[in-house]
């Protein structure tokens, strides 16, 4: 029995061996994904009161790399996450721009003030020239998945990328309306202008008459509408965000991000030569409610639908919509019908963070298989968004973010993911492994004959040596 076992040994020890590298390799895969959590400059809310700033310059991962995923919430000086019922996360959006060296810009500058040739924008690939963001979500931020599967990620960083004289940097806004207390927290979140009484932007413009809410109304530090006698304390909040990136390399293939807006008003022109002079995207559009038409209440749906033309080609490798309480769901179509990406909203059902009753608390996200949706150049593409419509709604949004690949990986693209060394692992430490696993089985073997030889000397006969 014991020689039996010796030789089980062997056999593992040979498999150990042979598994090596490959074990190796997971580790160095595993290990490359980096992560770190940051807070953006503290801003501060009382009941009813508005944030909508820009921090330029804020704590962003360095060098060449590629992003694989961004999330943020609102939390308060002690870390605990703000639920939405008490301070509306509108949306946040995080940027990239280029500005030159020994330039500072405050965290509360204006780009349009910039001197145009300090400031350079490092906008995404999309069509929107409004919206520019790498990422962005909402009230949705906490159950949306923003993962990018291997081996794919966004390339930031380049040297090559990066004009000469400047140096790459991250912004980030944020839009929290803090809404305890108020007389209508829906009516609020909506950015309705008689809750805020307000007429003009935040740049002192009259409001157009039939402009009802929306973003111009609810600009930083405006007030919305709080209930007789009601009393709450200010307090410092920030947004935390996780970043998680690997450093770019060979083994990486780098993904576009795109923007599609449904208030898009992009039309066909036969002397059309870029992707952004023919597209205006307002971004948000009000919901008119439905009448007494004899239809249930969940009859009562606003469809938005627009035929979008694509500059560009590719593999479809993510997709996500962005909307607002009352969205039921928004979807991405090939002209025939084909369903291309679909994103609908969940709904929360409690009073916990990540949770919040009568909120969208998540979004569904789309991970095709490498290589089953493909984007042609110049292919028309079909973006739809529903919303109830059996109420009146203001200032919401219809926006569709989609990630696409150039390429796909080749056959061995997986397999050569898995064996790569990362880090401290290189091929000559694996080597070295190696003939130090080779000596141990070796050794294992001299014992396992010197073992046998003995019990064939005792007159036990030797089996399988």
């Amino acid at each position: 029995m014991g020689n039996n076992n010796q030789g089980w040994l062997l056999l593992v020890g040979i498999l150990l061996i042979l598994n090596l590298p490959y074990s190796l390799a997971f580790g160095g895969n595993e290990n490359k994904i980096n992560t770190a959590v940051f807070l953006s400059p503290k801003f501060v809310l009382g009941p009813g009161s508005v944030e909508n700033r820009f921090y330029y310059n804020v704590d962003f991962p360095k060098g060449h790399i590629a992003l694989k995923s961004f999330n943020a919430e609102v939390v308060d000086e002690a870390g605990n996450p703000v639920p939405l019922h008490e301070t509306y996360l509108h949306h946040w959006i995080v940027g990239r721009y280029f500005v030159r060296k020994g330039v500072e810009i405050s965290e509360f500058d204006d780009s349009a003030k910039f001197n145009k040739s300090d400031y350079i924008s490092g906008r995404n690939s999309g069509i929107c020239q409004n919206l520019g963001q790498f990422f962005g979500l909402g009230s949705e931020t906490r159950k949306t998945a923003t993962h990018i599967p291997d081996p794919y990620g966004i390339e930031v960083g380049n040297p090559a990328e990066i004009p000469s004289g400047f140096e790459e940097q991250w912004m980030i806004n944020v839009h929290a309306i803090d809404t305890r207390g108020v007389e209508d927290k829906l009516g609020c979140t909506e950015c309705r202008c008689d809750l805020y009484n307000v007429t003009v932007d935040e740049y002192g413009r009259p409001l157009r008459p039939d402009y009802k809410g929306g973003l111009l109304c609810c600009y930083d530090r405006v007030q919305c509408r709080v209930k007789q006698g009601f009393e709450g304390v200010r307090r410092i909040l920030y947004l935390r965000y996780t970043v998680k990136w690997i450093d770019m390399d060979s083994s990486v293939l780098p993904v576009k991000v795109y923007i599609f807006d449904i208030t898009d008003t992009w039309k066909r022109t036969r002397n059309s030569t870029g992707i952004n002079a023919e597209h205006q995207c307002k971004v948000e559009y009000d919901i008119e409610p439905c009448h007494a038409t004899g239809l249930a209440d969940d009859g009562c749906v606003d469809t938005r639908r627009i035929s979008l033309d694509m500059p560009f080609g590719g593999y479809l490798i993510y997709g996500v919509a962005h909307q607002h309480s009352g969205g039921t769901g928004s979807a991405l179509y090939r002209e025939d019908g084909q369903v291309m990406c679909s994103s609908l909203p969940t709904y929360g059902e409690g009073e916990e963070p990540g949770n919040e009753a009568g909120y969208i608390v998540g979004m569904t996200t789309c991970y095709p298989q490498p290589g089953a949706i493909e984007i042609s150049r110049g292919e028309t593409l079909i973006l739809e968004s529903n919303y109830s419509s059996i109420r009146h709604h203001t200032g919401v949004m219809g926006l569709f973010y989609i990630l696409v690949a150039d390429q796909l990986p080749n056959p061995m693209h997986t397999l050569h993911t898995y064996i790569q060394i990362q880090g401290s692992i290189t091929l000559m430490a694996i080597l070295w492994a190696v003939v130090a696993m080779i000596g141990v089985v070796a050794v294992i073997a001299v014992g396992i004959r010197y073992r046998l030889k003995r019990g064939g000397e005792d007159g036990y006969e030797a089996v399988g040596m």
